[in-house]
């Protein structure tokens, strides 16, 4: 799952959700018990250990989008699909990445641990090495650097302001050394022809450098940033289609169900998003022979770590017709983690909708009520900005291991696939089987319950 406005290659590492609100618990009304028969249907027919195998299957190995690793879950997910008889296809789009360069430095000839910082030029330089303090423009006043490599401390201004005071200083290099214990990497934001070569430093290293500095100590530096720059890359939609089976009953409506296929560098991306993709591959299974009189689309996007850029290219490729006759967006990420807290729907705007209402009437006849809240930062945004009603499902706080290499198989929870897997496919299969009242009917159909505040909220 993204979580940050796009910057490529810079991934958040935390995620800020809107406090929930609550559906009513309430008992079933007879209604609701007759709709429990058809969610039966879907529900005794979920095999677990069927989204467990997928999703070990995409966790072997980082899903990056534009890998090769991505385009092999893109292929064996539109196999799996074009096996239960979906019309699939597969939709390439293309966007542009940074390629992390080779990074060395070397202090009086000995090499010492560094990174580089997103979009930093390549070069390979040498000189004495120059104490900036915090690199602001009056750090460098008095300061004779040039042709020489500036080390300056992170804090106060952005890496990018740093790199252009030491640029038009003179310098012809800069070190960034971390404020806190640990390496650092970071970003310039965008290309800058006025940028010099920049590397990150730990704290320890820089500090050590810095006192020498301060104690009149001369210091030689060399720094080499090689390889980098901006790529065009191509990463890929998977599109499955069911049509109606009762032609002659057929709504005109469309129902998407949504998954990311990507993941982020580094990590596995079992929950992240295989979970998501694994029930989405499931209820694929389940529907496919069911009577529907409603078109299913199942929709797993690559590049939703880069910016939500498959499902913006699935939205944009849509006809106004189609967005029109779309009644919902049903899109799970980071569903089946053992260690994540409770499953709630979110909305860009954090107002119900058709999704959220369905969803939750499901809730209820199968034992999960659930909440929902305002967040953005998945698939489901495209939509909503199209006009089409979204949620997204996730468990949410997210679990500890969040993009990082521990998002592995041994920490999904079959319990949390199966409830999840229970009640989006319930509430799909409401719309889309034959004897549902047409929902153009209603405004929100069903409407079970009422919201009611939930005190305090998720966290």
């Amino acid at each position: 799952m993204r979580k940050k406005p796009f910057v490529p290659l810079l991934v958040a590492a935390s995620l800020t959700l809107g406090i929930p609100a609550a559906y009513a618990k309430e008992a079933p009304s007879p209604s609701a018990q007759s709709q429990q028969a058809f969610d039966n249907k879907i529900v005794k027919r979920i095999q677990v250990e069927n989204i467990y195998r997928d999703i070990a299957h995409f966790s072997s190995e980082p899903r990056v989008a534009g890998t090769e690793a991505e385009w092999n879950a893109v292929q064996y997910i539109e196999d799996k699909f074009a096996a239960i008889g979906f019309k699939t296809d597969i939709q390439p789009f293309t966007f542009e990445s940074y390629q992390a360069p080779d990074v060395a430095v070397t202090i009086a000839g000995d090499s010492i641990a560094s990174d580089s910082f997103t979009y930093s030029p390549n070069s390979e330089v040498s000189g004495e090495l120059v104490f900036a303090e915090l690199g602001t423009a009056a750090d460098f006043e008095g300061k004779d650097v040039t042709g020489k490599i500036a080390l300056v401390k992170r804090g106060d201004i952005p890496f990018s302001e740093k790199v252009l005071n030491a640029a038009a200083a003179g310098a012809s290099a800069i070190m960034i050394f971390n404020n806190s214990a640990g390496a650092l990497s970071g970003t310039l934001g965008a290309p800058n022809n006025e940028f010099v070569p920049a590397v990150s430093l730990s704290q320890a290293d820089g500090e050590k450098l810095a006192a020498d500095l301060k104690a009149g100590q001369a210091i030689s530096a060399a720094v080499s940033v090689v390889g980098g720059g901006i790529q065009e890359n191509t990463s890929h939609n998977v599109v499955a289609v069911k049509e109606p089976s009762q032609k002659n009953k057929a709504t005109n409506q469309i129902v998407i169900v949504g998954a990311h296929h990507d993941s982020v560098p580094g990590a596995p991306g079992a929950n992240d998003d295989a979970s998501g993709v694994g029930v989405a591959l499931e209820l694929a299974r389940v529907m496919s022979n069911m009577p529907t009189d409603t078109e299913l689309r199942f929709v797993t996007f690559g590049a939703e770590e880069l910016g939500l850029l498959g499902s913006y290219a699935y939205v944009d490729s849509l006809s106004q017709e189609e967005r029109d006759r779309v009644v919902g967006m049903f899109q799970m990420d980071m569903v089946g983690s053992r260690d994540a807290g409770e499953l709630v729907m979110f909305t860009v705007d954090g107002r119900k909708n058709k999704v959220t209402d369905l969803s939750a009437a499901a809730g209820v006849r199968t034992g999960t009520p659930l909440t929902y809240g305002q967040e953005g930062r998945s698939d489901h945004v495209p939509f909503h900005y199209a006009g089409i009603p979204a949620a997204l499902f996730i468990h949410n706080p997210v679990e500890p291991w969040y993009h990082t290499p521990e998002d592995s198989i041994d920490k999904i929870s079959k319990e949390k696939l199966q409830e999840t897997a229970e009640i989006v496919g319930a509430a799909v299969y409401h719309i889309v089987r034959p004897d549902t009242p047409a929902l153009e009917r209603a405004k929100v159909a069903p409407k079970p319950v009422e919201y009611e505040q939930m005190v305090g909220g998720l966290q």
